[in-house]
């Protein structure tokens, strides 16, 4: 699979085990749980924006997954929100380990596939 992912020159999307939907991507995730925290907290983008240091429109690409924000982004856009890298990695995780879990795969099913793909 790896050899076709190269002479192809482009990234294929990852599909669990048992169905055809691509695993969603870290970013996405990450994006909707920034977004959640947000609005429980009853914030405007510019308000969160503002504490942690970056333009509302970044905030918003981040949140929508347009973005790949680095991790000193996500730790001051984790940090405006009152909480942490860790905090968000493990929501992310969790969000994963469920969907693998409904759609009725292994947790470890894409991580194995990314590893042999390395490989």
């Amino acid at each position: 699979m790896r050899k076709s992912v190269e002479e192809a020159g482009r990234v294929v999307p990852i599909r669990s085990a048992r169905d055809d939907r691509p695993e969603p991507l870290w970013r996405h995730l990450l994006g909707e749980e920034l977004r959640r925290r947000r609005h429980e907290r009853g914030e405007r983008l510019e308000d969160t924006a503002s504490r942690a240091g970056v333009s509302p429109q970044y905030l918003s690409e981040i949140e929508r997954g347009r973005k790949e924000p680095s991790s000193e982004m996500i730790a001051a856009v984790a940090g405006a929100l009152e909480s942490t890298l860790l905090d968000l990695a493990e929501s992310v995780s969790n969000r994963l380990r469920a969907d693998a879990g409904a759609a009725g795969a292994s947790p470890q099913t894409g991580s194995a596939r990314v590893l042999a793909l390395a490989a």
